[in-house]
């Protein structure tokens, strides 16, 4: 276009669009076959299909680099962990998604990988736990606890150790945080969250700028089957589209709440990156006034997931997974695009029937 470079909003509404043809759809259409004619890359539904292609531009295009969308979140992460050697040192943090660490822990149980677990907000302990690493695993912010990492600088460290480096770009989104420009090698995403943006998708993504990992990430989704359906990726372009829409107002809203709670005497500490969806909270009544909370608001659902159009909030640790290390009466909020005041209002009367 002239030279110009689009902006990442832009990229969203405009990338993985069809030819410009007369009588052509403006959107990609949904192929939904299991077999395909031979002759044209893929005669199989497993191998590939029409409409993971624009999913893939438009993530591809908005990270600098090439995506793999993949039957899940975890189904994503699952097939980069797959390509460690056997026996080798994965660093990650100990605070990440329990979905992630309870993968290391078993194959570190299963003598696949040695695990060493760090603060992920620690850079000089993530640094040292880097010596004689074969990937370092990056959340930031992570989930629930909202820790940042100097994720440039750990990943330089990394590199320089002989390292891969996988960021798990979830909660930011490359509209808030590129990782490949960071100086990672792999970004991964659940695209049932913000990226698709609607509370009606399980999809995930990883995308790098490398050609060799990239086809060695594409045979492990192959040959392990973890491959997304049709209709997923096609509502998680749709969701796309208005991407950098639903972002702004949702972090408006994160950052006003944030502000109200952190000054309510109800409330021991709020956290919040700064940007994002996210806010982590703990009530001064503990866990049992909590979890009452979650149970009992009007506006706000409870709810496990995050990302979408609607804020939904939950208490972390009644899922037996969860790490230690979150305390019991933290409340992860995941904020949507709502009224701001009639989340407030919610907010304050189940503090009040609570509290």
């Amino acid at each position: 276009m002239h030279g110009h470079e689009l902006s990442p909003s832009t990229i969203a509404v405009a990338a993985g669009r069809p030819d410009r043809v007369p009588g052509g759809p403006l959107n990609a259409p949904i192929t939904l076959a299991s077999a395909l004619v031979p002759g044209g890359g893929s005669e199989y539904g497993r191998q590939g299909n029409p409409t993971w292609a624009p999913f893939e531009t438009v993530l591809g295009a908005l990270e600098g680099g090439r995506a793999l969308a993949f039957s899940s979140g975890v189904a994503a992460s699952a097939a980069l962990f797959d390509l460690v050697p056997t026996g080798a040192v994965v660093v990650a943090p100990r605070g990440a998604y329990y979905g992630t660490v309870v993968q290391l822990v078993e194959r570190d149980r299963r003598g696949q990988i040695q695990l060493r677990l760090v603060d992920i907000d620690d850079t000089a302990q993530v640094i040292a736990a880097c010596e004689g690493a074969a990937l370092l695993w990056i959340e930031s912010p992570t989930n629930p606890a909202l820790e940042i990492a100097d994720i440039e600088t750990i990943a330089h460290a990394a590199t320089q150790a002989g390292a891969a480096v996988a960021v798990d770009n979830t909660f930011a989104t490359p509209l808030r945080q590129k990782p490949l420009e960071l100086g990672a090698d792999f970004s991964v995403h659940s695209a049932s969250k913000l990226l698709s943006g609607h509370s009606d998708v399980i999809l995930g993504a990883i995308v790098t700028a490398d050609d060799r990992a990239h086809a060695a990430l594409e045979k492990r989704r192959t040959v392990l089957g973890a491959i997304p359906g049709a209709m997923e990726t096609w509502l998680a372009v749709r969701g796309m589209r208005t991407l950098h829409v639903r972002l702004d107002r949702a972090e408006a809203n994160a950052t006003e709440l944030h502000r109200r709670l952190s000054a309510s005497r109800h409330v021991a500490y709020s956290r919040y990156p700064g940007f994002g969806t996210i806010i982590s909270f703990e009530v001064t009544g503990g866990a049992a006034a909590a979890q009452k909370m979650t149970e009992q608001s009007d506006v706000i659902t409870y709810a496990t997931s995050l990302g979408g159009v609607e804020s939904t909030w939950e208490r972390r640790r009644r899922h037996p997974g969860e790490p230690e290390s979150v305390p019991e009466g933290l409340i992860r909020l995941s904020v949507g695009i709502e009224d701001v005041e009639d989340l407030w209002i919610d907010i304050q009367n189940v503090l009040a029937a609570v509290v």
